[in-house]
């Protein structure tokens, strides 16, 4: 059996040049560009320059680059990056000798702002354009076209039936029209044929499919370009305003300006948490959810909203998202005089599933030594909200059910004058000196709340407040362009299944008067691809087109050896060249 291609059709038999001639935008199933050779010697330099766009245009070179871009993000993830933690690429400079001057050179400390990267984004980003854009035109030349006119031979088609009957010819053809453009395929009479094509949302699809792929990499490159996140913990009572200098750690795209965030500010009132008692899930939180009162701009009205996990607050641009909680003990300090040096709930942050936590009290004025110099103050502090008696390294449960400050002192310099900054969750005790008790051991105790710890030396107290505030920690996120990001996905799904799933073909119904009188009608059928869906569309189009034009009986049959009137079965498709149902 022949094969027929995606070219132009076979020439119309004569007197159908004004058919052909419009039918020559849609002779093609597809919007692939033809291929021809480019004649590059004679040419010289503008000839390789075709012959690049030409391949840069090609899908298959697209589809290279998108795997080149999916690739090289991956070191993206797995290399720690300079615009996302520089801390990290610091230790991985220092654990890593040999390898980061290498990293350096390929640029994979930065790896989305590196010089490759960005080569093919742009690259991936041209040939899509390039590809699209001339196959976009020619689709809408084929859709302005008429469907190509009947091939001499339809017998050479995949799928061929055939049958006589006594119908006029035109009033086959006229049956045939009606019937296709019923089942919604565009069809027009072509000579002594009707011509039809069906599945243009095909095409229609494939071409959503690539430009939703540019508005997604249009999105991606805008958000990185213009994105920031900054992220703040707060304590109950606190506030926060949305301004660079409120931000516990900030990151920002390299388009970023400080006009760009949004006017707003808010306050923790209240943090609510409980958890599963008991059962597998024992400590899985049940409640998680902050209090906040917010305004918009320098003199908006405040209102309230509460904050839970995956339900951020929108303002604007920017979504307030709740990503962590922890506790703030209450903690005030004295001198040797009875004075209060310092009063203040610390923070201290989360190590495990039940809340944990350690953290630092920096004291910068508030103990004398033996000599009269001021000397700074440092605990070293750790907090189990659930204390169980023998187990003093880990909390049972992340409530306050027994909750158990443990404190270790320290005098000396806290290296907060430095002008070197530091964490304020940890306490550099390279200049500080631990106080000792009456057997020499350091000044370590385990305070409940409302309990008071007594400095060596008259240097003061320590009290655990019974007050035991919360924290919640907040991402303050602005990514624009994600909008346009998800509606390109999504029309990339549409599209890319309606260019799998739909298949575009073409029908054919020629009527024609044989030599003895009697109607021929043909049915023929043309897919884009080998598929049963084309053959068993003909066979129910052609048993539709039998009822209104039944068979008639076979040339040699005569009326001595005929003894009734019996009509011929419905046609069936025949699958193989030249075959006939009779």
């Amino acid at each position: 059996m022949s094969n027929t291609t995606d070219k132009a059709a076979p020439a119309a038999p004569e007197g159908q040049d004004q058919d052909q001639e419009l039918s020559a935008a849609g002779s093609q199933l597809s919007t692939a560009p033809a291929e021809d050779a480019p004649n590059l010697p004679s040419l010289g330099v503008i000839g390789w320059a075709r012959w690049f766009w030409r391949q840069l245009t090609s899908m298959r070179v697209a589809l290279l680059l998108l795997l080149l871009l999916s690739l090289g993000a991956i070191p993206g993830s797995l290399i720690p990056q300079t615009g996302i933690d520089e801390t990290k690429v610091a230790e991985f400079r220092k654990a890593h000798e040999t390898l980061a001057p290498i990293y350096d050179k390929l640029g994979l400390f930065n790896v989305y702002s590196s010089v490759w990267f960005s080569a093919i984004y742009i690259l991936l980003f041209v040939s899509l354009i390039g590809c699209i854009v001339p196959r976009s035109w020619q689709f809408v030349g084929q859709l302005r076209g008429r469907p190509p006119a009947a091939p001499k031979r339809l017998t050479r088609l995949p799928a061929y039936t055939t049958w006589r009957t006594e119908a006029a010819p035109e009033q086959v053809r006229t049956a045939a029209l009606a019937l296709l453009k019923k089942r919604r395929f565009r069809a027009h009479p072509s000579g002594d044929a009707v011509a039809a094509e069906k599945g243009y949302l095909r095409e229609v699809g494939n071409l959503a499919f690539h430009i939703a792929l540019i508005v997604m990499l249009i999105a991606f490159a805008w958000g990185q370009l213009f994105k920031s996140e900054g992220n703040k913990l707060i304590v109950e009572g606190d506030g926060f305003s949305n301004t660079l200098t409120q931000y516990d750690d900030f990151k920002s795209g390299s388009l970023f300006t400080q006009d760009d965030l949004d006017p707003f500010s808010f306050t923790l009132n209240n943090f609510k948490g409980t958890y599963e008692p008991s059962g597998p899930n024992r400590g899985t939180p049940r409640t998680y959810e902050a209090d906040l009162t917010y305004s918009v701009g320098a003199d908006g009205k405040d209102r309230t909203t509460t904050v839970k996990v995956n339900e951020p607050l929108e303002i604007g641009g920017s979504k307030v998202y709740l990503v962590s909680h922890g506790y703030a003990p209450v903690i005030t300090v004295r001198d040797g005089k009875g004075n209060e040096v310092f009063h203040d709930a610390v923070p201290l942050l989360p190590l495990d599933g039940n809340v944990t936590s350690t953290g630092a009290i920096k004291v910068m004025d508030g103990y004398r030594n033996a000599k009269g110099e001021r000397e700074q103050l440092g605990f070293q502090a750790f907090f189990l909200p659930s204390y169980v008696k023998g187990n003093e390294l880990a909390s049972q449960f992340p409530a306050l059910l027994n909750p158990v400050l443990n404190l270790e002192a320290y005098h000396g310099d806290l290296g907060v004058d430095a002008g070197i900054p530091q964490s304020v969750y940890q306490l550099d005790k390279k200049n500080l000196e631990g106080f000792k008790n009456a057997k020499g051991a350091q000044v370590r105790e385990n305070l409940k709340p409302g309990e008071t710890m007594k400095l060596p030396n008259g240097a003061g107290t320590v009290t655990f407040e019974k007050e035991i505030k919360e924290w919640a920690g907040f991402q303050v996120a602005r990514q624009p362009g994600s909008g346009w990001a998800l509606a390109g996905a999504l029309a990339a799904i549409f599209g890319l299944a309606a260019s799998l799933f739909i298949q575009r073909r073409r029908v054919w119904v020629r009527a024609t008067t044989g030599a003895d009188g009697v109607t021929v009608v043909e049915m023929a059928g043309l897919g884009r691809s080998e598929s049963a869906k084309v053959p068993e569309e003909l066979g129910d189009l052609a048993g539709i087109l039998y009822e209104q034009a039944p068979g008639a009986p076979d040339p040699d049959s005569t009326d001595d050896d005929s003894t009734d009137d019996t009509p011929t079965p419905d046609p069936q498709v025949a699958p193989a060249e030249g075959a006939e149902t009779k």
